[in-house]
């Protein structure tokens, strides 16, 4: 055990039903082996770490080394379970952006010494986690000083469109986002960028990485692009890679030297 690795199963009433989220705590330890844990005081500064579109809260721990990789920094890492949702209030499911924005993190603060603070608070994710990391961090600027997307689909308001026949959208698209286009709306991230910046409360710093072999590498150009637009501080990194998980092992230890944390 090289830190405090929990598997916690509990109710959430906004789901209305049993789900689950790992988490990762800081322990100081002075005898381990290899290792040399921090632990920063009693509340933790925590980084919800989201998964994947076919992968689950546990994906992060058995694909890389983050356990290892935090354990110097001091800081908890909670990772949540939401299935195929695209971190949204789904048109015929259930409501995973109220879970995932308010329910998930009062919860965590419940069951672990967490801290409340939005300079202790950071999101990153990959490929469907990274649209969910960049919506929260644009959506509660009060609650995450920086969000990070790892291979992001950060154009969803094109990315599910039938080329073919723009008019029609794919199945699993409808059953999350409806048949209506979401252009201009709380879920796309390219108008969450305009608003962000008209706003005139905190900013929350974004971090955004792609493979150039990547399938999602155009969204990540036009969001990229977008971003350069605003005043929004942005850290864009691309280089050689592919959908998978070597790159975000990778990768996400970037993420993590580029965190705000205080000294």
């Amino acid at each position: 055990m090289k830190m405090a690795l929990i598997e916690c199963r509990f109710y959430s009433e906004v789901l209305g039903l049993s789900t689950s989220m790992t988490v990762i705590l800081p322990q100081k330890t002075t005898t381990q082996i290899g290792m040399n844990n921090v632990s920063r005081g009693e509340l933790h500064p925590t980084l919800y770490l989201l998964h994947g579109l076919s992968d689950d809260d546990s994906i992060w721990v058995r694909r890389t080394s983050i356990e290892r990789y935090v354990a110097e920094m001091g800081i908890a890492v909670v990772m949540p379970q939401v299935h195929r949702s695209f971190y949204t209030d789904m048109v015929t499911g259930s409501k995973y952006w109220t879970f995932i924005s308010e329910e998930l993190p009062a919860l965590a603060r419940s069951f672990f010494p967490l801290s409340p603070l939005r300079e202790d608070n950071f999101v990153a994710g990959l490929s469907m986690g990274g649209y969910g990391a960049i919506k929260l961090g644009l959506r509660k600027p009060e609650v995450f000083s920086a969000a990070a997307s790892l291979s992001g689909a950060l154009d969803m308001a094109h990315h599910f469109i039938n080329w073919e026949d723009p008019t029609v959208r794919s199945r699993e698209y409808e059953l999350i986002f409806g048949t209506e286009d979401i252009s201009g709306t709380p879920d796309d991230l390219l108008w969450l960028l305009q608003q962000h910046d008209a706003s005139e409360g905190p900013k929350t710093a974004l971090y955004q990485c792609c493979g150039t072999e990547d399938f999602l590498y155009k969204d990540n150009l036009v969001f990229r692009d977008a971003c350069r637009q605003t005043s929004i501080s942005l850290t864009y990194e691309e280089g050689p890679g592919e959908h998978e998980w070597g790159y975000w092992d990778n990768k996400i230890r970037d993420v993590l030297a580029w965190l705000p944390l205080k000294k």
